[in-house]
């Protein structure tokens, strides 16, 4: 066994290509579309790559790829949460303790060559998007949220990685909705609220979606200033959000919360098109017009999915604990009964967060777990 740093095209395009050939198996993977997974990788393409240093690495077996890794210096993070620690991300092995140990080890000892005091992941490559290793429930990840083997855990922890934090994500259908009378309570405490603090909760505005992307940004970054790992979104970061989200935004599903007219708090939800994907299934070799063409079509009938996505939620922090949050849950909950979507999956939430006890009150449940993993470079 051999790790290289991937430096030729033919290199970059098996590294590109891996997790195709990995999960060839596996029905629960859903896999990214190309230009995506491009605008990914590519250094000069994706935003996190101004703040960041890295080096892609690949586990190599006769030549036959094995493996893959990144380890990155995110300057940002260490600056805004200051730290000193490096990450390792696109970890993606076969079941072998020798070949993934390999891969930690040389991600480790890249760092450390930088500084590092500590090395943490998985991330792909910052809060804001996929990061974390699913440690429970390998079923079908939703949208924006990554997924793994089952034996991904033990490899890494048998390479001297300990937990760091876990993220969540609450499970909630419409069933235990309706069943706990969930609704009424809810409505009573947001009444009550709203007459404190003139709370008002409004939908998305679908004509100035850009100008509404904005308000997002500038709540999220408030709202999440205080929070583990999280450093604050940029403009180019935003515009990469747009062109993600934007498509997949229902006006009717996402909500800003204001107090006096100030914008205060949102909920984003979007359709699981995860769903979409798992049935195109982009791939190497298939033209992409051709996916997108699949795509379009599972997009006009969407009314195939059946789930939900709250990927972000926030309120500023000078009003906490005045009944925001409830507020614009209630929303998101009202609106998913009427709809064809069977289940809303809020996720993922910082295992610290009060808002995961709030959820369970409301007949919620934690069904998957997401991991940090860190390890110490000194010495």
């Amino acid at each position: 066994m051999e790790i290289r740093p991937i430096v030729t095209r033919r290199e970059f395009k098996a590294f590109f290509q891996f997790p195709w050939r990995h999960y060839a198996d596996d029905p629960n993977w859903v896999p990214p579309l190309l230009s995506m997974r491009r605008q990914l990788l590519d250094k000069s393409k994706h935003p996190a790559w101004k703040y960041m240093d890295g080096r892609y690495f690949a586990a190599w077996k006769a030549e036959q790829m094995v493996g893959t890794i990144a380890a990155f210096v995110n300057h940002e993070h260490n600056r805004y949460q200051n730290e000193n620690v490096g990450f390792f991300g696109l970890f993606e092995t076969i079941d072998n303790v020798e070949v993934a140990g390999a891969l930690l080890a040389t991600a480790s000892e890249w760092l450390r060559a930088k500084g590092a005091d500590a090395i943490r992941g998985p991330a792909s490559f910052t809060t804001n998007e996929e990061c974390g290793l699913l440690v429970d429930n390998f079923s079908q990840p939703v949208i924006m949220m990554p997924y793994n083997p089952p034996y991904y855990a033990a490899l890494i922890e048998a390479a001297g990685f300990q937990k760091a934090m876990d993220l969540h994500c609450i499970y909630q259908d419409r069933a235990s909705i309706e069943e706990s009378h969930t609704l009424e309570r809810l409505e009573r405490l947001v009444s009550r609220a709203a007459q404190r603090s003139g709370i008002v909760v409004r939908k998305m505005n679908a004509r100035q979606k850009k100008a509404e992307f904005v308000r997002f940004r500038e709540i999220y970054n408030a709202a999440w200033e205080k929070n583990w790992g999280f450093i604050p979104m940029n403009d180019e970061e935003l515009e990469a959000l747009v062109a993600d989200l934007g498509m997949l935004v229902e006006p009717d599903l996402a909500f800003f919360a204001e107090i006096a007219g100030e914008p205060v708090g949102f909920a984003l939800t979007i359709p699981n098109f995860n769903e979409s994907l798992s049935r195109a299934y982009p791939r190497p070799g298939v033209p992409e017009f051709v996916t997108l063409a699949q795509l379009a079509w599972h997009w006009k009938i969407r009314k195939s999915i059946r789930s939900v996505r709250m990927p972000l939620m926030g309120v500023k922090l000078e009003h906490r604990n005045k009944g925001v949050e409830l507020a614009m849950l209630l929303a998101v909950m009202k609106a998913l009964l009427p709809s064809q979507y069977d289940y809303l999956d809020s996720g993922w939430i910082l295992e610290s967060n009060p808002l995961i006890k709030i959820s369970l009150s409301l007949g919620g449940k934690v069904y998957k777990t997401h991991r940090f993993y860190q390890k110490s470079l000194a010495g």
